[in-house]
């Protein structure tokens, strides 16, 4: 392998997956435990199309884990449409500013392209200012304001 490569993840990711899922965790603080990671796990390589969430790996040249995508069909009921969401993404942080996140958000935009979603889209913290750096550079901000309705 001479470059990055972007794959649906297999047997092989998992410990790297893991890896960069916990650094994703941690970014947030949240406590992750082998239950929950383990559900996600069976999520993101289940065999079928469409489980209740899908993912991607970046890999680097020697074949490690340095990034994930998380995401999903999302309904858009004014739409009459399936568009995406994206609920996760992570770059190994020494990878950071090699275009990782963006090969992982292009990515997942060629796979809506192929779904025929209108759109994707994703949240982000106020003050995750390095990501909000991409994505103001890859996609428009929207208007909408996130609420959160704990059950």
């Amino acid at each position: 392998m001479s470059e990055i490569t972007i794959v649906k993840p297999g047997p092989r990711d998992k410990d790297g997956w893991r890896r960069v899922y916990n650094g994703y965790a941690n970014f947030y603080k949240r406590e992750m435990t082998d239950a929950v990671a383990d559900r996600v796990w069976a999520w993101i390589t289940a065999p079928e199309a469409h489980g209740p969430c899908e993912g991607r790996v970046a890999r680097a040249p020697d074949g490690r884990v340095i990034g994930l995508a998380h995401f999903r069909d999302m309904a858009s009921p004014l739409r009459g449409a399936v568009a995406g969401f994206l609920d996760d993404l992570f770059v190994d942080p020494a990878w950071r500013g090699q275009k990782v996140g963006r090969l992982l958000l292009d990515e997942v935009a060629a796979i809506g392209r192929t779904r025929n979603w209108p759109f994707y889209r994703w949240l982000t913290g106020d003050d995750n200012y390095r990501a909000r750096t991409l994505y103001d550079q890859a996609a428009k901000r929207t208007m909408w304001i996130t609420y959160q309705y704990d059950l």
